[in-house]
């Protein structure tokens, strides 16, 4: 972190925490976070309520995103409502608008401990405490977010829903594929089957788009936060459920609820907060729309590094994932 950033950033933390002085100690940039960037700051807080410490995220963009992803004042707005909801996240405190006071909007939460690598989550079986109880807390936290429904003025932003958010999601993953240069078979495939085998429109709630794991995080006792709202949006249910069972989120793990267990001990906790039951068969079109849509964002990914718009090992590794995306889509659609 550059001498203007953190000075900036000490004079506005110290004005939106009403202290007499802040100076921040320690400031790095965390891993992770391929369309936003983290900054782990810890600062000596002089009067206020905050003092005699704290430790905080600044979250501002990175030098590129993708298509579809929420800026920082709307993704600002999401954690409020999802706090405020009893969401397990990191507390929202403070939104910059000003992009000129360290050259683009960020807001401040705090910070909150844990490991959220899902290579490590789900091969370490100390991490996140009994994976049962684990994977029954998740179902719950997503039950929460679906408590969140429209209307919702503090969430206006938000697009209304079309009479199929299904449809709509083939609709926006066909503009970018007929626009795009390469050509994906297998990806127009699914789009169509995803059209034939389009179910009703569910109950509309807050999606949150990305729960999935990776982007939680635990600690030896159990979880500590739902992170990465940037997708999040009105839509089925079923759709964050089918994106968290995906097999392409499972990163090598056994259990087919995000790697790390059984779907039934998933949709237990779910159901313990909405009442609602969920069912395989009804899930199993929102995992085909899974892998379409991560399918369709690593190869926006891998544009980014293609094009020139951002160097980056990591962006250009994502593209040859799609393949084997591909393979799974067909496989899925096989024999339905």
């Amino acid at each position: 972190m550059n001498e203007p950033m953190r000075s900036a950033l000490e004079a506005f933390i110290g004005q939106q925490a009403g202290a007499e002085r802040v100076a921040i100690e320690e400031a790095k940039l965390l891993s992770g976070g391929s369309i936003q960037e983290n900054w782990f700051i810890r600062a000596a807080v002089s009067g206020g309520a905050f003092a005699p410490e704290l430790k905080l995220v600044v979250r501002t963009d990175a030098p590129s995103g993708v298509a579809n992803s929420h800026g920082r004042t709307e993704e600002f707005a999401l954690l409020k409502a999802a706090h405020a909801a009893g969401v397990t996240v990191p507390e929202p405190l403070w939104l910059c608008r000003d992009a000129t006071l360290i050259g683009k909007q960020f807001f401040v939460m705090r910070f909150v401990g844990g490991v959220a690598a899902s290579h490590l989550v789900v091969r370490d079986a100390t991490l996140g405490g009994d994976r049962r109880m684990l994977l029954e807390r998740l179902g719950a936290e997503l039950g929460r977010i679906h408590s969140i429904r429209p209307p919702r003025t503090d969430l206006a932003f938000l697009p209304a829903p079309g009479s199929s958010p299904a449809l709509q999601h083939v609709a926006r993953m066909r503009r970018f594929l007929d626009g795009h240069r390469s050509a994906h078979p297998a990806l127009e495939w699914g789009l169509r089957w995803l059209e034939i085998h389009v179910p009703e429109r569910g109950e509309l709630v807050l999606c949150h788009r990305d729960f999935r794991t990776g982007n939680y995080m635990v600690d030896e006792n159990g979880l500590t936060a739902i992170l990465d709202w940037e997708f999040t949006g009105w839509g089925d249910a079923l759709e964050d459920v089918g994106w968290f069972c995906a097999k392409c989120w499972r990163f090598g793990g056994q259990g087919e609820a995000g790697g790390i267990g059984a779907r039934e001990d998933f949709y237990r906790g779910y159901a313990s907060v909405t009442g609602r039951r969920l069912e395989d068969e009804d899930i199993h079109y929102w995992e085909v729309m899974a892998h379409l849509n991560w399918a369709v964002i690593a190869v926006q990914q891998a544009e980014r590094h293609l094009c020139g718009e951002e160097s980056s090992l990591m962006l250009a590794l994502t593209g040859h994932i799609v393949p084997e995306l591909e393979y799974e889509i067909l496989t899925l659609t096989e024999t339905r």
